[in-house]
């Protein structure tokens, strides 16, 4: 039984072991501290405002959230443990320790990534097909994909359960314990590839595409014109016509603007993971390719940090990018200012007033499904005051709810 629980031991020509200089170990280490302190912080503010604000209740925001509680597991379970092995240059944690934190950094990375692309259709679905959008995009589906991505992802990641395991390296000066694999990098290559191809590949080429689409719709193709745009053309419609034209011009100049803004944060968060997992994943495939893999400790710490910084940025994206959760995060922080947090709100309440009075094909892309849920400009309000000049259209507004 001794036997079965022994860490392997890897004794052939290692030569004598160098320790990392004190340079390498105090910026690794304060710069890891930095990203995953910071991101921690961050991810759990973003799951905290969605939870507590109901208006931020939307099946945009929920996989949002899933993104957050994935980033929160990576920085937790490869972040953490990187300062110590940064310090230490020798793994702490024992057996156990090993393959529950092999298990859950890669569980984060794959649910991400399947995050990623599930808002990203989501995304596709209503601004490109508005009246699906009303069946397909609701938050009761949003948390059965959310259900099903994470109950795949954590059968998925439980190969590593097996695949890991740590080792014993015995150098002539000093042995050195290690978190590795029980097989030889021949047979976990083909995982790597896999994993590679399907959690990387697959969702960058369809957010490209998807995207793409997305763009030719906001960015290309005007929106469609209301009826009472063609009788102001006509030229004998009355004054109460003309105002009513005037009001769906407004509503729809914002609409486009919001849709723009939010599919443009989006596509940050998509850019981003693309880029700074690069280094990571170039790394593997070209090492899959030599003799004797490349293994700078600098290089391998950039890659590093760019991976925690990938999940460490999008709290930061949201709060730069949306008006919305900018003020939910001030609110949190109890720096935002009781005016601005009323304005905001009467914002999102007359926004969904105006839908109300809009044509079916306006109204289908502003259900709270939609991305306007996530952001309101900060010019929304006084636009909304002019477009609605009847003080009728305000006893429509419930506060309460906004």
């Amino acid at each position: 039984m001794e036997n079965l629980t022994r860490a392997p031991v890897i004794s052939s020509s290692l030569g004598n072991w160098t320790d990392s200089s004190l340079q390498y170990k105090a910026i690794s280490s304060l710069l890891l501290v930095v990203i995953c302190a910071s991101g921690l912080v961050g991810n759990a503010m973003v799951i905290l405002v969605v939870l507590t604000t109901r208006h931020m209740r939307t099946p945009t925001n929920c996989y949002l959230v899933s993104l957050a509680v994935a980033d929160l597991m990576v920085l937790t379970a490869a972040g953490l443990p990187s300062i110590t092995d940064s310090i230490s240059g020798s793994w702490v944690f024992g057996r156990y320790g090993c393959l529950s934190i092999t298990y859950f950094q890669y569980l984060g990375i794959n649910a991400s990534s399947c995050s990623i692309s599930a808002f990203t259709i989501e995304r596709y679905i209503a601004i490109c097909h508005p009246i699906k959008a009303q069946f397909l995009c609701t938050l009761s589906r949003a948390k059965k994909i959310i259900l099903f991505v994470w109950l795949f992802t954590c059968l998925y990641c439980v190969m590593w359960l097996y695949l890991s395991d740590i080792q014993e390296l015995v150098y002539d000066n000093v042995t050195i314990v290690t978190c590795g694999y029980r097989i030889s990098r021949r047979f976990y290559l083909p995982i790597y590839f896999f994993d590679f191809a399907v959690f990387f590949v697959l969702p960058l080429l369809l957010s490209a595409i998807l995207y793409g689409l997305i763009a030719r719709i906001l960015f290309l193709n005007p929106l469609p014109s209301d009826p009472s745009t063609k009788e102001r053309k006509s030229g004998q419609e009355s004054r109460a016509s003309r105002r009513s034209s005037c009001k769906s011009s407004r509503h729809c100049s914002s609409t486009a603007t919001s849709r723009r803004q939010v599919t443009k944060m989006l596509a940050v968060v998509v850019v981003l993971f693309a880029a700074l997992w690069m280094p990571y994943r170039t790394l593997v495939v070209v090492n899959s390719f030599l003799e004797r893999a490349y293994l700078d400790s600098w290089f391998l710490l950039f890659c590093r940090l760019c991976i925690y910084l990938n999940s460490a940025i999008n709290p930061l994206i949201y709060n730069a990018m949306s008006q919305k959760f900018r003020a939910a995060f001030r609110k949190i922080c109890g720096c935002g200012r009781k005016s601005s947090g009323k304005a905001a709100a009467c914002s999102v309440a007359l926004a969904y007033s105006g839908v109300k009075d809009t044509s079916v094909a306006e109204s289908s892309d502003h259900l709270p499904t939609e991305l306007e849920e996530l952001t309101v400009m900060d010019d929304l309000l006084p636009e909304q005051n002019a477009a609605f000049p009847d003080p009728r259209v305000y006893r429509k507004v419930n506060f309460s709810e906004a």
